[in-house]
């Protein structure tokens, strides 16, 4: 294959690309898109099962895989907005080296990256977008989409307006996180003992359920929202208006900050026997945490309500 080749894809069909890919780079409206990392040595491949509208471009050059509308563009694309009359859609899977830095950007399709341990950005106007054991360092931005998290072992950096942020089993990577209206629920597992995690919002619900033992110095509090603590060891302090929670767990090496105005603040515990179950199935447990979005809930004597 030459350093340089390009497809243009207008009904379904199947590449193999026989030179080394480093980087990706998908850009689609509507549909979805699945990429998944492979560490046997095979060889990336994308497959394009359904496509409506005008055709889609596929270009590979020194390393890199670009699959994208040509009126699409990367640079700006939060501030893309997606027009009616535009009638397109893709089903893409694209299978690479769990290496490869990833850069995914998404308006009105649903996005799953997985396997990946190189950086991946993922950039969303709209659409849910989901992340499963990502070891790498990731960064996810989007207008409205909501975006879950699963098993995600890098950092995490996540900014958004409206759209939500879902963690499962975190597991020891940082997370920062900001929004104006979306809501952040974070499950954290034993291995995040420790970790770095600090949340903003305007108007969002935070629910972050930690180990237990825990081990982190926290430092949270809401202007006008409901708060809700399950840890003794923690000091709520105001009754009426604005609200904080303070203290360490443990020894006090992690670091949990967060910030709200309006949203409802909730810190719960994560039961011991989850954590012994995960260490003995050799791998993260997903709690039980009830539809999609919803806070994960202990028994109503574990949880405080101020």
């Amino acid at each position: 294959m030459p350093a340089r080749t390009e497809w243009s894809i207008s009904a379904p069909r199947t590449l193999e690309i026989e030179e080394p890919v480093s980087t990706l780079n998908v850009r689609l409206v509507g549909g979805t898109v699945n990429v998944v990392g492979t560490s046997d040595g095979s060889t990336p491949r994308l497959e394009i099962s359904e496509i409506q509208g005008p055709p889609l471009t596929v270009e590979y050059l020194d390393g890199t895989l670009s699959l994208a509308y040509q009126d699409l563009p990367w640079k700006g694309l939060l501030a893309f907005r997606e027009r009616k009359r535009w009638h397109r859609s893709a089903v893409v899977s694209v299978t690479v080296p769990a290496t490869t830095r990833v850069e995914v950007g998404v308006v009105g399709a649903h996005a799953v990256i997985s396997g990946i341990s190189g950086r991946t950005d993922l950039r969303g106007v709209s659409g849910d977008s989901t992340l499963v054991g990502l070891t790498g360092e990731v960064r996810a931005d989007t207008v409205s989409g909501r975006v879950e998290a699963q098993a995600v072992t890098g950092d995490l950096r996540f900014h958004s307006v409206s759209g939500d942020l879902t963690v499962i089993d975190g597991a020891g990577g940082a997370v920062h996180a900001d929004s104006v209206s979306g809501d952040m629920v974070l499950d954290l597992d034993h291995t995040a003992r420790g970790a770095d995690v600090r949340l903003t919002t305007v108007s969002g619900e935070v629910a972050i359920r930690l180990p237990d033992p825990a081990d982190a110095r926290v430092d949270a509090n809401t202007t006008s929202g409901a708060v809700a603590n399950a840890f003794d060891d923690l000091r709520v302090s105001g009754q009426w208006g604005a609200k904080r929670i303070t203290g360490a767990l443990g020894a006090g090496t992690g670091t949990l900050k967060v910030t709200t105005v309006s949203g409802g603040l909730t810190l719960l515990r994560r039961p011991a026997f989850e954590d012994a179950r995960a260490a003995a199935a050799g791998g993260g447990a997903r709690p039980d945490s009830g539809p999609r979005g919803a806070a994960p809930t202990d028994s109503p004597a574990e949880k405080k309500v101020l």
